[in-house]
């Protein structure tokens, strides 16, 4: 309602969840699409993976609550030119709407402080002396699939555990890491080649 307030903006579509937000942008091919991070039937990276599948030229900028997630990665992963937090002013979406729209990438300031934060952290010497080899191949599965962007109990159901036995292989790999987050488990993830990105 607010954006389509803005005089150069347009809204063509509104849709409630993941599957939907992909039918229509596939039929209206809108050149922006705003997707939550987590919406119901399909995720907003999934539906962020189809729509630009379908889609090319629509430009998805991802909205998600918190800059703890670690969906950024598969959301890059998956083409979306955008990603900001839900907190953000009217303005700034609106903003970013516009830059994505232009062609240019975008990550709200809280998420880059964080990225840089992280980044220099995953630089210190200690986290280069291979602590990979204290995981143990549970561990590493695991630490994979948190680094793909799954919850917990994703992550159950595909190596037939439960919930729990995930939250306790989590902290011990975090542990065992010195790591502080799953965002900075899944840089280190990439960063060891444990999960390469394209």
């Amino acid at each position: 309602m607010l954006l389509s307030q803005e005089p150069d903006i347009q809204v063509v579509g509104e849709a409630a969840d993941g599957v939907a937000a992909t039918d229509m942008a596939v039929a209206l091919a809108p050149d922006v699409v705003l997707l939550d991070v987590r919406m119901p039937k399909r995720t907003g990276i999934e539906a962020c993976r189809a729509i630009k599948e379908a889609t090319p030229s629509a430009k998805v900028i991802m909205l998600t609550v918190s800059d703890e997630e670690v969906d950024l990665y598969e959301a890059v992963k998956g083409g979306a030119a955008g990603y900001m937090l839900k907190d953000s002013s009217i303005e700034e979406v609106a903003q970013g709407v516009r830059v994505v729209a232009e062609g240019q990438s975008l990550i709200s300031p809280s998420m880059a402080v964080k990225l840089i934060d992280e980044f220099k952290q995953m630089s210190r010497p200690d986290h280069q002396q291979g602590p990979r080899l204290r995981l143990t191949e549970r561990e590493l599965e695991v630490l994979r699939l948190v680094a793909k962007g799954m919850n917990n109990r994703e992550i159950a159901k595909v190596l037939f555990i439960s919930e729990n036995t995930v939250k306790n292989h989590v902290r011990n790999m975090l542990e065992k890491l010195q790591l502080h987050s799953r965002m900075e488990a899944v840089m280190y993830a990439v960063k060891e080649k444990i999960l390469e990105l394209p």
